[in-house]
């Protein structure tokens, strides 16, 4: 893979992990921010957090390998302190004349890449922060700076050498790149899903996908909680582990962690799925997120079982049919998970109001939150 490509191919499988990692408290922070999530601001916050991997993944790789002739194999001959010394290098590097053989000059090239490459950080800096041109080109010398010492620093230091030559040159194209950004920043107005047309305080109709981004967020809360939950334990068998070795743990003793282990994601499970319905308003942390209520027929806030019995017949009992699924005795669950699974998405489509399978089976049905918040003050 072509040492250009490195950077650019990290920089999306990490933001992939991240975005996933930070997708629900995301959701959560624009539904309290402006009452919807907004699909150009999500977007155009993906695209910021995949620009500033790739910027920090250009820094950094590829790694070169350490060893005892480092220095000599990598080392720059030292700092560029002479502003525009790339002109220079053009000079040196001709391949000809016109303006066609100057674009293709290598040192020219070098160059414009430089200023390109910081063009999306003064656009995101200066239409996501709302920061002015001067302060948007000031943070963006700030940041080349900061990379220009990391890589004159071999990283910090981390390496005997600098391996990558720190240019004054690449200070000035990227703080020009960072100011043609913040001047084209008003482009980002065009990404469409940016407007907000309600204020955040009003409610909102139920829509199919609203309830789809609440089921999203549910299922994206049990599988990082449960996550979360088993590197825990295995760093606690690890520790275990590393005790039997020593001869401190009976090896009788290892299988009960083992077990302890493998229902760790009920742990999180009876949280998500029993517990917060119970002490929370939704009868799930994902309908909770996007401001969704259950209520009765009569148009009262269901209780804490109705809660609960929702949850079981939804995402709730869909995830612990699967966990359980996982253990060979009851793999049979896996079948019935997959049967709850597509029965609630057809369902999600096919009930009047959006209610899906579980709110159809209990009777109850799904309004705004904000609606119910402003009866009972009116009330």
């Amino acid at each position: 893979m072509s040492t250009r490509l490195i950077p650019a191919m990290v920089a999306i499988v990490l933001g992939g992990l991240l975005a996933f990692a930070l997708f629900v408290p995301y959701v959560a922070r624009q539904y309290r921010r402006r009452g919807e999530l907004g699909m150009g601001n999500a977007a155009l916050a993906l695209g910021g957090l995949v620009y500033s991997l790739a910027l920090v993944a250009y820094v950094l790789l590829p790694m070169p390998q350490l060893g005892p002739d480092f220095c000599a194999v990598h080392g720059t001959s030292g700092p560029q302190w002479t502003p525009f010394a790339f002109l220079a290098d053009m000079e040196k590097e001709a391949i000809g004349t016109g303006i066609a053989a100057t674009l293709r000059n290598p040192a020219l090239t070098q160059v414009l890449m430089n200023v390109a490459l910081f063009v999306p950080l003064g656009m995101f800096v200066r239409y996501m922060f709302r920061r002015g041109v001067l302060a948007t080109t000031a943070i963006g010398v700030g940041v080349s700076l900061l990379i220009e010492v990391t890589q004159g620093t071999g990283i910090w230091f981390l390496y005997p050498c600098a391996y990558r030559l720190f240019d004054v040159d690449d200070l000035i194209a990227n703080g020009l790149g960072g100011l043609l950004g913040a001047l084209a920043a008003p482009v980002l107005r065009a990404v469409p899903g940016q407007r907000l047309v309600v204020d955040p305080g009003e409610p909102r109709p139920v829509t199919k996908s609203r309830r789809l981004l609440a089921m999203i967020c549910d299922l994206m809360a049990h599988q990082l909680s449960g996550a979360l939950f088993v590197t825990v334990g295995n760093l606690l068998l690890l520790l275990v582990h590393g005790q039997l070795v020593m001869g401190t743990v009976a090896p009788a003793e290892l299988a009960g962690y083992a077990e302890v282990n493998a229902l760790a994601p009920l742990l999180p499970w009876f949280l998500l799925a029993v517990v917060v319905p119970v002490v929370g308003k939704a009868p799930s942390l994902g309908q909770r997120i996007v401001r969704l209520q259950a209520v009765g027929r009569d148009g009262r806030p269901a209780g804490p079982g109705m809660r609960v019995l929702r949850s079981l017949l939804g995402v709730g009992g869909y995830v612990l049919l699967s966990q359980l699924g996982t253990l060979p005795e009851l793999s049979a669950l896996s079948l019935l998970a997959s049967v709850l699974g597509l029965a609630s998405l057809i369902a999600l489509f096919a009930t009047a109001g959006r209610r899906g399978l579980s709110y159809a089976m209990t009777g109850l049905r799904l309004t705004d939150s904000r609606a119910v918040e402003r009866t009972a003050v009116l009330s």
